[in-house]
């Protein structure tokens, strides 16, 4: 039950302090009044709101969105080690600027449309506000359900519309031009694996020997591994395993005789034991490939800088006097740079290593691997590792294969996503090409 306490004021006047128990016992303050009645009706208004169910204090609502995020949501929300690093990032870019000295009591719909309008005119994409807005919806919505506020200023607040882009799925011609363009042959046997399986990157990397049951030649999926900033890992390390794949459920999947027969040899080669990963880092690495240099006289002049004079293409005049970023003009910088650092001069630093524990770093891969391969193939489209998660499945089902089969194999939620790769081949609309062709033909005849 309640009370009233006399506070005595700096100016000798007495003053009451409204003060009454939550559920958890703890003594809160209602506020303080003038005179004792006053204060009595405080207290009592308060139990009145707890007996109501509305147990939260109102002062809650006063405090600002940042020091509600910082030291409530943030902490205390529940997510994945990758989704942290994203949402900590889009925080601090993109929503505290705008919110971060506001009340969470004084943030309305309309502040959040402005903010969506806001975005929209610094040109940032409309699938980067979508996700910016849906970390903002659930910061509202925990705040909702903790009674923090008692309005979800998101709802019914519109963002632009993300297009939703056709799938680039690359035929089987244009990976086999692509894997004979591999370094050497523990890339190409990744590659073959990541297409043959459909595994994510994380799953992939995360193989181990035992996941692999060469005389069945089924492989089972129940882990995956994540790479983040160390300040984001609950150990200071960069990679992450997680005892579970993406969508949280083991599956199990029979790959081909051939793949099985190349990661046997593979696991005979290395002298990999049953807790090794089947893809190391350090047998991947390989040095840089070796720079051509264009003869600048070949490459034309810049455009005029602001004095209109023009310098050559590929030389250190025309990256520092004529402010040219072309790729030949900074790779010149670039050799000059590495030139005086190996004679000792503008504080050298040391040379780079991937930071590893052995897990191949997706972004290490990208750019000494697969973009180089892609390049020297030439295809004409751009193809992410992660595109041939959608080749596999497109062409299982290209080639018949059931829909449930494949769902499984990929381990899709529900039956909807995999139908996504249905016809996603180029050729899948020959057969309605035919059709059309057929029928105008026999209009021409008669």
């Amino acid at each position: 039950m309640g009370f009233t306490r006399e506070r005595p004021g700096t100016d000798g006047k007495v003053r009451y302090a409204a003060l009454y128990r939550d559920l958890k016992g703890r003594q809160r303050s209602a506020g303080t009044f003038a005179t004792e009645r006053q204060a009595e009706r405080a207290w009592q208004r308060a139990e009145a709101v707890i007996g109501l169910g509305r147990v939260a204090d109102p002062r809650r609502g006063r405090q600002t969105f940042r020091r509600y995020v910082e030291d409530s949501w943030l902490p205390n929300h529940e997510m994945e080690a990758t989704t942290r690093q994203k949402y900590t990032y889009s925080l601090y870019r993109h929503i505290m600027p705008e919110f971060g000295p506001m009340r969470m009591i004084d943030i309305m719909p309309e502040h959040v449309r402005q903010w969506v309008t806001g975005l929209k005119a610094a040109e940032v994409g409309a699938a980067t506000i979508a996700a910016n807005k849906v970390i903002l919806s659930a910061i509202f919505t925990t705040a909702l359900n903790d009674q923090v506020t008692f309005l979800h200023p998101c709802k019914g607040v519109k963002t632009p519309p993300v297009p939703i882009r056709p799938r680039t799925i690359i035929a089987p011609a244009q990976f086999g031009e692509l894997y004979e363009t591999l370094p050497d042959a523990d890339c190409r046997l990744l590659v073959e694996t990541a297409i043959e399986s459909g595994l994510r990157w994380g799953e992939l990397t995360e193989l181990r020997v035992r996941d692999l049951e060469f005389s069945s030649r089924m492989l089972t999926v129940s882990r995956a591994v994540v790479e983040v900033n160390p300040r984001f890992h609950p150990g200071g390390g960069r990679f992450l395993v997680k005892d579970y794949p993406k969508d949280r459920e083991y599956r199990r999947l029979k790959l081909s005789a051939q793949i099985t027969a190349k990661l046997k040899s593979h696991v005979t080669g290395h002298a990999l034991g049953p807790d090794d990963l089947l893809f190391r880092a350090a047998a991947a690495e390989r040095p840089p490939a070796l720079q051509v240099v264009a003869d600048p006289d070949s490459l034309g002049r810049t455009e005029p800088n602001a004095a209109g004079r023009r310098y050559r293409h590929g030389t250190m005049t025309g990256y520092s006097l004529g402010r040219c970023r072309c790729d030949h003009c900074r790779n010149s910088y670039a050799r000059y740079r590495a030139g005086r650092r190996a004679n000792g001069k503008d504080e050298p630093r040391r040379g780079r290593s991937v930071d590893t524990d052995g897990h191949l770093s997706r972004n290490w891969f990208r750019t000494a691997v697969w973009l180089p391969a892609l390049d020297a193939a030439n295809l004409q489209i751009r193809v992410r590792m992660h595109d041939l998660r959608h080749a596999h499945a497109s062409w299982l089902l290209a080639g018949g294969a059931d829909l449930q089969v494949v769902r499984q194999r990929l381990g899709h939620g529900s039956l909807r996503t995999t139908e996504r790769y249905l016809h996603t081949l180029p050729d899948a609309d020959e057969t309605a090409l035919d059709a059309l062709a057929k029928i105008r033909n026999r209009a021409a005849r008669g």
